[in-house]
């Protein structure tokens, strides 16, 4: 796609109003919808948000962040960011702003979760990248961003089952994973690749 091409669409999707329980993001230059989620899944991220201090951390729904250089506003299930730095005010945070972001997988996420946004949250830099994967019952933790756009990606990487433990060292938090809910009769994939 063109540089005047993702502008058009940026441009479109800037002013863009989604049909009622409908998510929308745009990521490298493609409008993608999503029906609500899965209760599970809603349970998933509120039980993160929960464990993660709200004394030291904001911890945002579905907000908007501003990925520079790219042509993506992806809307993360969960965003946290030390409050101090938070703007007052507006529609997209900007990605150099973020400590982390959770995604919780769903049956027609997969692919997007683990592969595009993994790349393009790399791409904005941000710090942790958290995968809660409810048809594998596992959660991977990705940190150490490197490189630019489609190259970028996270240098590392901790997979734990559910019922593990998983120590988020950005955020201080030890997070329990005990209480995910699972996706019954969803068949299995094979992410993260090694």
């Amino acid at each position: 796609m063109t540089a005047v091409d993702e502008r058009a669409v940026a441009e479109f999707f800037e002013g863009f109003e989604p049909p009622d329980g409908l998510k929308v993001e745009l990521l490298r230059g493609e409008i993608v919808m999503m029906a609500s989620p899965d209760l599970v899944h809603n349970l998933i991220v509120s039980d993160v948000q929960d464990q993660v201090p709200r004394r030291h951390w904001a911890r945002m729904q579905t907000q908007d962040v501003d990925i520079v250089d790219e042509a993506s506003e992806p809307v993360p299930d969960l965003v946290v960011v030390a409050p101090e730095i938070l703007p007052a005010s507006g529609r997209l945070l900007p990605a150099g702003l973020v400590t982390m972001v959770v995604e919780v997988v769903s049956k027609t996420s997969v692919e997007r979760d683990y592969s595009v946004k993994r790349s393009i949250y790399a791409a904005g830099g941000i710090p942790v990248y958290l995968i809660v994967d409810p048809i594998m019952a596992q959660c991977v933790l990705l940190t150490r961003p490197e490189g630019e756009g489609e190259r970028a990606d996270y240098k590392g990487q901790v997979k734990r089952k559910f019922g593990e433990t998983l120590m988020i060292d950005a955020l201080g938090v030890e997070l329990d994973t005990s209480a995910f809910g699972t996706l019954p009769d969803v068949k299995p994939h094979r992410y993260p690749l090694p």
